[in-house]
């Protein structure tokens, strides 16, 4: 058995960053609308760069969004806006921050409606990535095809998280990822 190519074939430096991702959150489920809103907003802040800057940034991001929570940054103000746009710690673009807060803002009102953004997830579960593009761009803000891609496969709604020869796939499997249950 062998790891998925392309944690296999990575530099050690940037192994010691992927690997925890790679083997414990990588294609699996994620039950909390805040763990699913901060996945969602990292894989927005990638668009453009590596997923290592992402991941060297991963705490940065949670203190400076709060852990994520999804009422807090939905209520955000212009003054939360600057304080994001001078935050070392994460990645300063005007329209990934805004994005950030206006899909909060989403969420909360997929949360009224159904009760929860995984739920929302479950009920519109199984699309092809097309439909999901098309669902997440009427949605919610800087969501192009392969940011509702990623997203989606790392939460476990679409497949290709991992090849199956990596040993991590058979974790996978027991956790029951939504693209398994079709």
């Amino acid at each position: 058995m062998s790891y998925c190519k392309a944690i296999a074939g990575m530099k050690p430096e940037d192994l010691s960053v992927h690997k925890e991702y790679h083997d414990k959150q990588y294609g699996f489920p994620i039950d909390d609308d805040n763990e699913l809103f901060c996945r969602l907003i990292l894989e927005i802040n990638q668009a453009g760069l590596s997923w290592t800057t992402i991941l060297k940034k991963q705490d940065g991001f949670r203190k400076a969004y709060h852990a994520f929570n999804i009422k807090k940054v939905a209520a955000y103000k212009e003054k939360d806006f600057e304080r994001l746009m001078n935050d070392a710690g994460i990645i300063r673009n005007r329209l990934k921050i805004n994005a950030a807060i206006e899909n909060a803002k989403a969420i909360i009102a997929i949360q009224k409606e159904h009760g929860s953004f995984r739920k929302w997830l479950d009920t519109n579960h199984p699309l092809k990535k097309e439909e999901w593009v098309k669902l997440f761009k009427k949605t919610f803000r800087f969501t192009g095809g392969e940011i509702v891609n990623e997203f989606l496969m790392s939460t476990g709604y679409l497949p290709g998280a991992h090849e199956e020869t990596c040993p991590v796939y058979k974790k996978l499997k027991k956790a029951k990822p939504a693209w398994m249950k079709r």
